[in-house]
């Protein structure tokens, strides 16, 4: 069992920033593509962002492009989210995910075999 632990969600205004980090495993971080999801009440899970392990490359949601940035710390197994510019359409439950397909779409959840309990992201207007 893999055990993801994100942190850094809150409460804040519109125009804010907050920066998520996801805590994984070694043995898991060290090779995994790595991303976030989000899920208001009511939607289904929707991707945000991913980083792959092997370049680093990184892919993001059009509603989010320009404005959050995912990065990862391999050193310290932690996979961040950087979130500026915040709109109250970004409130969220925000999950970090370890990509354990080899084939497939990256922006699909169904690619991702271990997932965080979320943390929660509110942006008041």
């Amino acid at each position: 069992q893999v055990h993801l632990v994100e942190s850094g969600g809150g409460l804040v205004q519109a125009g804010d920033s907050l920066r998520l980090s996801c805590l994984a495993p070694g043995r898991t971080f060290s090779s995994s593509t790595m991303g976030w999801f989000r899920q208001a009440p009511g939607m289904e899970r929707a991707f945000v962002a991913v980083i792959t392990w092997s370049d680093t490359n990184t892919y993001y949601a059009d509603s989010v492009k320009g404005r959050f940035t995912i990065s990862r710390d391999d050193a310290k197994n932690t996979v961040y989210l950087q979130m500026n510019s915040l709109k109250p359409e970004d409130t969220a439950l925000y999950y970090c995910a370890v990509r354990t397909a080899l084939f497939g779409n990256y922006w699909e959840p169904r690619e991702y075999g271990y997932w965080g309990q979320g943390t929660q992201v509110t942006v008041s207007s």
